[in-house]
């Protein structure tokens, strides 16, 4: 595997600097797919290429095979990352001449890691028209905010353990009083009058580039990589596999990082709502389909950590440039289970892509991810995969710069098979 891939992959995370830029970024890479909403009847024919958004946020594509198929090959990751959301009316005047942004956490991060970066805003205004109202994503390019420490002189306890609080220690500095309001400055990016926003939802990213580095170029750091790098190779795999006996579904949802509890969520209706119009349009039996289907829960994995190797598992440690990690939790946090680890672990095998496995040290809770939060909705074989990490949920984290190409040709190989499911725990690959 080269690095080139992981080149590719920093300049996507680029144009991701918000959940809505993500959604719009994959979407443009889905050259010839005909833009499906769901308000119209669909008429899907073999052959066709199509995806939709929801809430601008998430996005589902998929081709029709012009052949026989059974069953659909999905992979799914998020297009969400750890921030602070800018609150509604957010500006806060003071203390002294300061004005400063007034935000709130968006998931679980490492607080200290976006102290003293440089940062901006991102997302999207809704502007008023003559028909109502338009969504338009906006970026502020260039170097706007930061969030300052409290000098080791005043704090002569810092280098001990911080116990940070979000209403006080971690409010973004903006200017000084008089200065263009963050409003101003978004409508102005945007291209819109201030006075035609009819409401925003912008959150805070890091504007510091992502890099590849190391004594041989072996890791490679940025914002975002939980979990850009996985919805990129998703991407990748799915545009490159050829046609194979199963439907693939490109599945990218928001909200992963608040428990994916909204419309536009896993824990929403929309990958049911999309399969189910998918047998409808084509004559299906969506209960047949589904059983014969397979998930693939892209989300990364932790690494050992170089300086905490005794926080890893002792046996399911995964490093980082060691290929795809399959994920495993005894409470089912990760869905995966023998039949869907034997499954993958073979594709992985065709693909010539080494695996690795991960599971929490066994006093130390872990986190979830997609898989079995979809098959509440959709019940189906699911194996949860990743890409090892360093310093999952900072602002800028570290993965190997091989991995992205490992998870890329894996979930190729996955998108041009078929999988026929003969009995519980016999399952045909085609």
């Amino acid at each position: 595997m080269d690095k080139g891939m992981t080149k590719d992959l920093l300049a996507f995370i680029g144009r991701c600097p918000s959940n809505f830029h993500t959604a719009a970024a994959v979407r443009r890479e889905l050259e010839g797919y005909e833009i499906l909403q769901e308000g119209e009847v669909w008429n899907l024919r073999p052959g066709g290429r199509y995806c939709l958004t929801r809430n601008g946020a998430s996005l589902v594509a998929f081709r029709v095979p012009a052949g026989e198929w059974q069953g659909f090959l999905l992979a799914a990751g998020h297009s969400d990352s750890p921030t602070f959301q800018i609150k509604t009316g957010g500006e806060v005047q003071g203390p002294e001449n300061y004005l400063r942004l007034n935000t709130e956490r968006y998931g679980g991060m490492l607080y200290d890691s976006w102290l003293d970066r440089p940062l901006s805003a991102a997302g999207r205004l809704l502007v008023r028209t003559d028909r109502g109202v338009e969504s338009r994503l906006v970026e502020i390019d260039r170097d706007l905010l930061l969030i300052p420490r409290v000098a080791i002189h005043m704090n002569r306890r810092a280098n001990e353990g911080m116990a940070y609080d979000p209403k006080q220690d971690l409010l973004p500095l903006l200017g000084l009083a008089g200065g263009p309001s963050l409003l101003s400055l978004a409508a102005e990016c945007a291209g819109v009058r201030e006075e035609d926003v009819a409401a925003s939802e912008l959150s805070l990213y890091v504007r510091e580039p992502g890099t590849i580095w190391g004594a041989a170029g072996e890791f490679v750091s940025a914002p975002r990589l939980d979990d850009l790098q996985c919805v990129y190779a998703a991407l990748r795999g799915f545009l490159s596999a050829s046609e194979g006996r199963g439907l693939p579904v490109l599945c990218v949802f928001d909200s992963e990082e608040v428990g994916s509890a909204t419309r536009q969520g896993a824990d929403g209706t929309l990958l049911r709502d999309v399969l189910g119009r998918i047998c409808a349009a084509l004559g299906r039996e969506l209960p047949v389909e589904i059983h014969h289907s397979f998930l693939v829960s892209a989300d990364n994995a932790h690494a050992v950590h170089p300086n905490h190797p005794e926080l890893a598992d002792p046996q399911n440690r995964p490093r980082l440039n060691g290929g795809v990690v399959i994920k495993h939790s005894a409470s089912r946090r990760y869905t995966t289970d023998a039949v869907s680890e034997a499954v993958f672990a073979e594709l992985c095998r065709r693909a010539g892509v080494p695996v690795q496995h991960f599971a929490n040290r066994s006093d130390m809770a872990g986190g979830s991810t997609l898989g079995n939060i979809v098959g509440s909705h959709v019940s189906l074989n699911t194996v949860d995969v990743g890409l090892g990490q360093l310093a999952m949920h900072s602002a800028y984290e570290t993965a190997g710069a091989l991995d992205t190409a490992y998870m890329a040709e894996a979930l190729r190989t996955f998108y041009s098979a078929g999988l026929t499911v003969r009995g519980d725990g016999e399952i045909e690959i085609h």
